[in-house]
């Protein structure tokens, strides 16, 4: 398997490591974060205003972030980030143990998080093909999403433990910590810089938009993305409120509740991870799998099954996210990927601060249940609109994509 071979890599088998403890601490802090914004306010619609303010960055700045990344040293602009993000930890870290937390400072915390976020994604994701070389993206894509995956998994309950036995505050001290790994092994990799543009910044940014919404399996891609984003992927805000104020559950419970969405993931990443190729068609089946298990969260669950339901979720949810993502990959020319890519970024995080409020208000205003409800109605109708449309089945690297028609024949 494509992704096997990679671990034999020692450089990109160290900074998969890196990048792992890094993912770690960050499902650690996101898992607390949702936690302490509902023991200050005690609203699942405030819960989303601040998921909502974390994702805003992406809509506004991911763009030029991808201009930046093609035209920049990538290695570079990733310690940027990543610095970025392990300082405002601490300072959180900071807040909490002093008791001087507010949550308007979470809001403030979620804004400037996200901004570092909305630079470090697609400098990232062009960094990945840059180190692993564009042949074996497919494997590192797969690789990359098993270990975001599995930190999913263990990143919340071991939260959970941390915040049942010692505190909010110490999760954010644990992922401004886990930065530090993947800082030092940055700086043992050699940065490329990629070939200076004669045009100006505006004018790349637009090559960029020009392929991505000209090219039509680009262009069906993002908007399946964007759709599922909106409605379906908004697991920060869904899984505490349902924890909290459906279940009953403590903060242990909660924990547990998100490493279901991240065992569900990792499912979908090892399933991924046996094939060589993106299978586009199958990104539309798995934002339909994970629009059904929403709407089964309408029903009165016990923690269990509501588990069970959230794991298929994250199944679904990581099979559109890894073939969107590899499509994408495949199909772009090496000179725009940044570009490219911050527009997939900008579609997939930009859409959250819509899809998290809106998520949080349904919840308010309807009872947890019948909001996720709602949620699940409308990514399930998206998912069939969208099968509607020609899909190829799978896409290898280096394949050429035929323009496909707008309505498929099947």
């Amino acid at each position: 398997m494509l992704a096997l071979a990679l671990l034999r890599d020692r450089r990109y088998r160290i900074y998969w490591i890196a990048l792992f403890l890094s993912q770690l601490g960050t499902w650690m802090q996101a898992a607390t974060q949702g936690w302490l914004v509902l023991e200050l306010t005690g609203s699942a619609e405030r819960l989303g205003l601040v998921v909502a303010l974390q994702f805003l960055p992406s809509l506004l700045f991911s763009l030029p972030a991808g201009v930046l990344s093609d035209r920049y040293n990538r290695r570079n602009l990733l310690l940027l980030t990543q610095g970025g993000m392990g300082l405002l930890a601490f300072g959180m870290f900071t807040l909490i143990a002093t008791g001087w937390v507010r949550y308007e400072q979470v809001l403030v915390f979620a804004f400037l998080y996200g901004l570092f976020n909305a630079m470090d994604l697609p400098v990232r994701q062009a960094f990945t093909v840059e180190l692993a070389g564009k042949e074996r993206y497919p494997g590192a894509i797969a690789l990359n999403s098993f270990g975001f995956n599995t930190s999913r998994l263990v990143g919340p309950a071991l939260a959970g433990l941390l915040m049942a036995g010692f505190g909010l505050s110490w999760s954010y001290l644990a992922n401004a910590l886990s930065f530090m790994p993947l800082i030092a092994v940055l700086l043992g990799i050699p940065g490329q810089s990629p070939q200076t543009s004669a045009n100006g910044a505006v004018r790349d940014a637009l090559e960029g938009l020009r392929f991505a919404f000209g090219h039509p399996l680009v262009r069906q891609v993002v908007l399946l993305v964007g759709l599922t984003s909106l409605l379906g992927m908004n697991f920060q805000t869904i899984v505490p409120a349902y924890a909290r104020l459906e279940l009953g559950l403590d903060a242990q419970g909660f924990g547990l509740l998100m490493s279901a969405v991240g065992l569900g993931s990792i499912m979908a990443a090892l399933i991924q991870a046996a094939a060589a190729k993106a299978r586009p068609k199958r990104a539309v089946w798995g934002s339909l799998l994970l629009g059904c298990a929403l709407l089964s969260l309408a029903l009165p669950l016990p923690t269990l099954w509501a588990a069970v339901a959230l794991g298929v979720g994250g199944l679904g949810m990581i099979t559109t996210l890894i073939n969107s993502n590899t499509t994408v990959q495949l199909v772009t020319p090496d000179r725009i990927r940044g570009r490219v890519m911050s527009i997939y970024s900008m579609v997939l995080l930009g859409s959250g601060p819509l899809g998290a409020y809106l998520s949080g208000w349904f919840m308010d205003h309807l009872g947890v249940r019948w909001g996720v409800a709602v949620l699940g109605i409308g990514t399930a109708i998206a998912s069939l609109a969208l099968l509607r449309w020609a899909w190829p089945r799978s896409l290898s690297s280096g394949e050429p994509v035929a323009p496909t028609p707008r309505v498929a024949s099947d």
